[in-house]
């Protein structure tokens, strides 16, 4: 049996949870904590505060354990702690939200620090009409061709198993030609 572990990271509101939540086969483990102040002009209120773990078994031979970070600074002290083991990540950016964009490239490097692993970069929220081509949010997170930034609706299971494969196939190739 092959165990496969991935962290689901971004900033706040990005749509980690939820895609956690879409396709996990077991009853999410869940840190979520009402925000202190929330009104009701707030995008949510309640933040994940440690992680958020999920499982999905592919095969009888595979299972890939999701995590999902905290998207506040106030709790980024959790992305190293989960960061380690981690085979590959997924970096959530709402694609609806630019002014987060800076702040999801920051994210990104620092769990390329971390570990020098695969990882996607999932555009979500691309069923909202104001979301952002992902082409053209690869060119403003200055994204190279080679990494894969793909269209994500976290609630919508087939784009979020997409999203999960899509990385997979990145970490079995790195796999394959390490061995080599």
């Amino acid at each position: 049996m092959q165990n496969v572990k991935m962290v689901v990271t971004g900033p706040f509101n990005s749509g980690k949870t939820e895609f956690i939540h879409t396709v996990s086969e077991i009853d999410v483990v869940s840190t979520e904590k009402k925000i202190s102040g929330a009104d009701e002009k707030s995008v949510k209120d309640t933040t994940t505060v440690a992680m958020d773990f999920g499982r999905i078994t592919v095969d009888e031979n595979l299972v890939l354990y999701l995590f999902g970070t905290p998207g506040q600074k106030r709790f980024d002290f959790m992305w190293e702690i989960l960061s380690e083991g981690m085979l590959g990540f997924i970096v959530m950016i709402d694609s609806t939200r630019p002014e987060t964009f800076r702040e999801a490239r920051g994210i990104l490097e620092t769990f390329r620090a971390y570990a020098p692993t695969p990882y996607i970069v999932a555009a979500n929220k691309q069923d909202c009409p104001d979301a952002w081509d992902p082409s053209d949010m690869r060119h403003v997170l200055r994204l190279d061709t080679g990494v894969k930034i793909l269209p994500c609706v976290a609630t919508d299971r087939a784009r979020v198993k997409n999203v999960l494969l899509e990385l997979l196939y990145s970490i079995l190739e790195e796999m394959g030609s390490s061995k080599q």
